[in-house]
């Protein structure tokens, strides 16, 4: 059983990787604002992602959950290289500061600091853009024709930049021509279509709305 908040992420990456493993799973969705003391007595932190493998067995963290996955079920998503499984390991470390720069923008508290925050994004971005030069192959997903934890934990955060844009054009993603392509791969890839609920979008601008977030202005009543 995998909890979740229905916007959440970092869940999604889990559920992906689910997904592209074909394994079946139930997911609760907990109340952002209500944390049940049972979902509490299992999530150290009080966070999302948690998996329930057992009554008595819980794994939380969204990176340790992907790797146990990846170890416990085939078909692997690792690279069987060691230098290149290494490597990608490395660049799911860094995807917490490509996330942070996304959602310190769609979360600003005004439309100066939501400017300022966008302009953080190219970065990592471009940092991004670079290492899918190198990784010598021809794609679509970023060791080539197969999805990988890395596709896996980069596909929420590029989805939500692509949310973000179309409340608020950025026309940030347009001047990094692969990592544009590599998102277009990951959105309409199956496993990553399936991880969220089906109205993801509509949910994420309610959620705006709802943290009265600046952002939120832009979404039209329904």
């Amino acid at each position: 059983m995998l909890c979740s908040f229905k916007t959440c992420p970092w869940v999604q990456r889990a559920a992906i990787v689910l997904r592209a493993k074909q394994i079946d799973y139930d997911i609760t969705y907990i109340d952002r604002d209500v944390r049940p003391e049972w979902f509490l007595k299992i999530s150290p932190h009080g966070k999302v992602p948690v998996l329930r493998i057992a009554d008595n067995e819980a794994l939380f963290e969204s990176n340790a959950i992907a790797e146990y996955l990846d170890e416990t079920a085939e078909p692997r998503l690792h690279p069987a290289d060691p230098l290149q499984r290494a490597r990608n390991r490395a660049w799911t470390d860094y995807v917490s500061t490509f996330a942070s720069a996304i959602s310190n923008t769609m979360y600003a508290d005004d439309e100066e600091q939501f400017k300022t925050n966008a302009k953080k994004i190219r970065d990592p971005f471009s940092k991004l853009n670079a290492a899918l030069e190198k990784r010598g192959n021809s794609g679509p997903y970023f060791n080539g024709s197969a999805l990988s934890l890395v596709d896996a934990a980069y596909a929420p955060f590029l989805q939500r930049y692509t949310f973000t844009n179309r409340l608020y054009p950025l026309n940030i993603i347009e001047d990094f021509p692969l990592l544009a392509q590599w998102r277009d791969a990951l959105l309409s890839a199956e496993a990553i279509k399936k991880s969220t609920v089906p109205d993801i979008e509509t949910v994420w601008r309610e959620n705006l709305v709802t943290r009265q977030r600046w952002l939120g202005l832009k979404v039209k009543p329904s």
